[in-house]
């Protein structure tokens, strides 16, 4: 009798990293874009760059052509507030679930219970690179610890989930990705969580993994210094508020981390009420713009249509366009207006500094 793979139902070959990266490349362009964001976004990140990060879109992309069109018109915004705003767009595709569920597009890209990975991988890549060509930087969840082989190449910021945090698994791929991470509290409220991941991930680690060939191998990392909390609330209320931001970054002072936080402005920040995604980003705004600089980005679940509606597997066919099948988001007109806003505030907030500036000055004149 075999004592191997007793549950294993099947197994199917897997595209290589290598194969898919050769079928779908990353152009000189988009090239040029990823190098280009992430500087920017450590720049914000380190402060040298005063602007707000900004990661906006859908809780996750279930249909590409809605996920491009989303992509079209948040370009042109983000063209237009870049001097304010650095803007990733969030494109998500694996879904942690807290039970059973869609896990996303690369899972299951038919949405019909097929799970064909290969196709899913081919899609999603394919939309990363088409959104890159707008000359649009995107942000991913990295769940799968395989996965980033596949895509990480176009992908200028990333995210572990509350659910993964303090995953040892998790903490050492973020030492080895090359690009900042956010790293969220747990779902219970635990900050610590966050703030030990960070500092796991900016070590060095060695783990196994597998090459761009799909080989077993064993990785030696380097430490990822960009990474950084996400205060994303939990189950007991929201973390968004001054006091919260001062505990997490008087935690990552005293564990030698820079002081720098992202607010999530929805799951426990807004009630996983997409309406008070709104309220939660006036309130960032209102304190960026009285001169806060702590909270160094913000993150809005944002797609064409306001809330969410639920999916059945193999009818797709039946959805509504541009609108979640997972969390709710604001849809693009209030996305519009909250964008503009932060945008405001950041321009406060420099009008602000130079006035105590020119201030400052005066006074050292007339003494």
């Amino acid at each position: 009798m075999s004592t191997h793979n007793q549950r294993i139902v099947s197994s199917r070959p897997m595209v290589s990293p290598a194969l898919l990266r050769d079928e779908a490349p990353l152009a000189d362009a988009a090239e040029a874009v990823v190098v280009q964001s992430r500087t920017a976004v450590t720049n914000v990140l380190n402060g040298v760059d005063d602007r707000l990060l900004v990661v906006v879109g859908p809780c996750s992309v279930h249909d590409p052509v809605a996920g491009l069109d989303y992509a079209r018109r948040l370009a042109a915004l983000t063209a237009e507030l870049s001097d304010e705003l650095c803007v990733v767009m969030r494109v998500y595709f694996e879904k942690p679930r807290t039970t059973l569920g869609w896990k996303g597009l690369i899972n299951d890209p038919r949405m019909d219970g097929s799970f064909d990975v290969n196709h899913g991988l081919r899609v999603a890549r394919k939309l990363l690179l088409d959104i890159l060509d707008l000359g649009l930087p995107v942000g991913c969840e990295f769940l799968d610890p395989i996965t980033p082989q596949y895509i990480a190449d176009t992908v200028t910021w990333g995210s572990i989930g509350a659910r993964t945090a303090q995953s040892q698994v998790h903490r050492q791929l973020c030492s080895g990705l090359s690009m900042p991470i956010g790293i969220k509290n747990s779902t219970e409220g635990d900050v610590q969580a966050a703030v030990d991941a960070v500092k796991a991930a900016a070590s060095s680690h060695v783990f196994p993994g597998i090459t761009d060939d799909g080989l077993a191998a064993i990785f030696s990392t380097a430490g990822n210094p960009d990474c950084h909390v996400i205060l994303r609330g939990s189950s007991a209320g929201p973390n968004y508020d001054r006091a919260s931001v001062e505990h997490t970054v008087g935690r990552l002072t005293k564990s030698g981390l820079p002081a720098r936080v992202i607010v999530d402005a929805s799951h426990g920040n807004s009630g996983k009420d997409h309406l008070r995604q709104p309220l939660v980003s006036g309130d960032i705004a209102d304190r960026i713009a009285a001169g806060e600089t702590e909270v160094v980005g913000i993150m809005l679940e944002s797609f064409l249509e306001a809330g969410r509606q639920e999916l059945v597997l193999g009818h797709a066919e039946e959805l509504a366009y541009g609108q979640s099948v997972t969390d709710a988001c604001m849809g693009w007109d209030v996305s519009e207006s909250v964008l503009r806003s932060l945008a405001d505030a950041v321009s406060r907030r420099r009008a602000l500094r130079s006035a105590a500036t020119m201030s400052s000055a005066s006074s050292v004149v007339t003494a």
